[in-house]
């Protein structure tokens, strides 16, 4: 793994770790006790910050590992960064609003796309020559 993708990686976890840290902010000012999901729109946007920016990252890690592993890792971690560029947009504007979410999210999927398309084509290259 090159120090780039390991730096995209360790952002990852900040983020990861920063939208945990945003629920339970926004547990305690809006009174919603665990495991409870629902509660104040404020609290539920923030918990879906969070759960989605979970599910898109355990996609994520994987295609950035095998693109970086095994076709440009300076594409990849590029790719990387335009990511966690979009979850950061992403975050932002759906704590806000929901319905401003849609372009940071475009961003990010589009980039994950970019790493899978990478990935499999630097392992097709590998197996077939």
């Amino acid at each position: 793994m090159t120090p780039y993708i390991a730096l995209i990686t360790l952002l990852t976890v900040v983020l990861m770790m920063v939208t945990a840290m945003l629920v339970g902010k926004a547990r305690g000012k809006y009174s919603v006790q665990a495991p409870a999901t629902t509660g104040h729109p404020d609290f539920e946007r923030a918990y879906r910050v969070q759960a989605n920016t979970l599910e898109a990252a355990v996609m994520f890690l994987p295609a950035l590992w095998v693109a970086g592993s095994y076709s440009s890792a300076n594409i990849a971690a590029v790719l990387g960064a335009v990511w966690l560029l979009g979850r950061v947009l992403y975050m932002t504007a759906y704590l806000k609003a929901a319905e401003k979410r849609g372009p940071g999210f475009a961003i990010s999927f589009l980039a994950l796309l970019g790493l899978l398309g990478l990935g499999v084509w630097g392992v097709a290259v590998v197996l077939i020559v």
